[in-house]
């Protein structure tokens, strides 16, 4: 404690320009280390944020509106991009059975993480936000497949296409209990806030998309145009969907998916995620580990331990069910059913964004929907996941290949 108080007092006489060199150090520096120790950058950033955040170093203050700012940009370029990254080319041509295991991913893990959350002792809105946050996936796997020349097998399409709607679904969840716990239930405030996303939904993907893609088509040799026109699009959504009382990371994910097909392979596509990746997005992984108060970690896993391996179970039983369950309808092998989960177990990008949005999200006498306790538990997910899934998939997905080639 004396050496956390001296770096204390010796980083407050830092200069504001001081600490900016040291984010921009953390971005440049982080990855490449997270890279060489077979870690995923976003945990490595995550855990960057603990160590130079308010609990430890102190470096950076929890508080502070330019980071805040940068990090709220990239939670929703984050969205934004999971949107965009989604194959719907794939998708279409396994539609029906990227639908089944879409649902099943969605709902057992839903229904799991929500049991659990019960059992110990939370309230049925936040047990069925963590439930929500449960049913989506990030596939920090995919590389490993697109590596081994295997993106093109059906298991690893139904699980893209799945996708789609896990993340949907996931987020539609998350996006009405937020309102319902913020401003109390009512019959008729449940069905505005039905209405309302009824509308809201097929106004971005269909609306939006056709009026999107005509504007992005005459303005596409206009690059500078066109990169300002998609920031436009995720900021006008973001607002509708906070006017309507839902996280502006649903609308922005919505976005996404609406202008998918309209901005594939556009250059000023690339630009805007090198922009986000490079330096919105890991700034947002950072500063969302300035949350985190390791003593407070340890003090969960030691107290709260219940708490932690509840939800990680239920996870992960989950998406073994989805996976082999579906799996074994749809006459894959083994080694497919095993990569299928090992895709579905990571949870960081959409479950990261939602969790912080839960966190800030208070009733009428002040209480978070998801405590600091759960927060902590939720990260401990999130890291364990993170690794656990890639691990899995470089076992699995070579395996997956050679049962391809043999015909089974």
């Amino acid at each position: 404690m004396f050496i956390l108080d001296y770096l204390h007092k010796a980083v407050e006489v830092l200069p504001v320009l001081a600490k900016f060199a040291v984010c921009m150090m953390l971005i440049v520096i982080i990855p490449r280390l997270s890279r060489r120790v077979h870690l995923p950058e976003a945990v490595g950033l995550l855990l960057a944020g603990v160590l130079f955040g308010p609990h430890v170093l102190d470096i950076f203050p929890t508080q502070h509106p330019v980071l805040q700012f940068f990090a709220e940009v990239g939670m929703l370029l984050l969205m934004f991009f999971a949107g965009l990254e989604i194959d719907l080319t794939l998708f279409r041509q396994k539609i029906f059975r990227s639908l089944g295991f879409g649902v099943v991913t969605t709902s057992v893990p839903l229904l799991l993480g929500t049991l659990v959350t019960l059992s110990l002792g939370y309230d049925l809105l936040p047990a069925i936000v963590v439930g929500s946050l449960l049913s989506s996936h990030t596939m920090l796997g995919s590389t490993i497949v697109a590596r081994l020349g295997a993106r093109r097998l059906e298991p690893m399409v139904v699980v893209t296409g799945a996708t789609v709607l896990s993340d949907t679904l996931s987020l539609l969840v998350f996006a009405i209990c937020v309102p319902l716990y913020a401003s109390g239930f009512s019959v008729p405030g449940i069905t505005i806030q039905v209405v309302e996303i009824v509308v809201f939904v097929p106004l971005v993907l269909f609306g939006l998309g056709r009026a999107g893609e005509h504007l992005l088509r005459r303005v596409e040799d206009e690059e500078e145009t066109y990169f300002i026109l998609m920031f436009g699009i995720l900021a006008v959504t973001a607002l509708l969907a906070e006017w309507i009382n839902l996280p502006g990371i649903v609308g922005t994910f919505l976005a996404g998916l609406a202008v998918n097909a309209a901005v594939k392979d556009k250059p000023a596509k690339g630009k805007l995620e090198f922009m986000g990746n490079t330096l919105f997005i890991p700034i947002f992984f950072i500063a969302t580990g300035f949350l985190i108060d390791p003593f407070e970690l340890i003090r969960t896993i030691s107290q709260d331990f219940l708490l932690a391996a509840g939800i990680i179970g239920a996870l992960v039983v989950g998406k073994w069910i989805a996976a082999e369950t579906s799996g074994r309808a749809f006459g894959y092998g083994t080694a497919a059913r095993r990569t299928m989960w090992s895709l579905t177990i990571p949870q960081v990008a959409a479950t990261l964004a939602a969790t912080l949005v839960a966190y800030k999200t208070f009733n009428a006498a002040g209480q978070p929907l998801l405590d600091a306790r759960m927060l902590n538990a939720v990260l401990i997910m999130v890291l364990v996941t993170a690794i656990l899934g890639p691990i899995l998939t470089q076992r699995y997905a070579p395996r997956m290949l050679e049962e391809a080639n043999r015909g089974i």
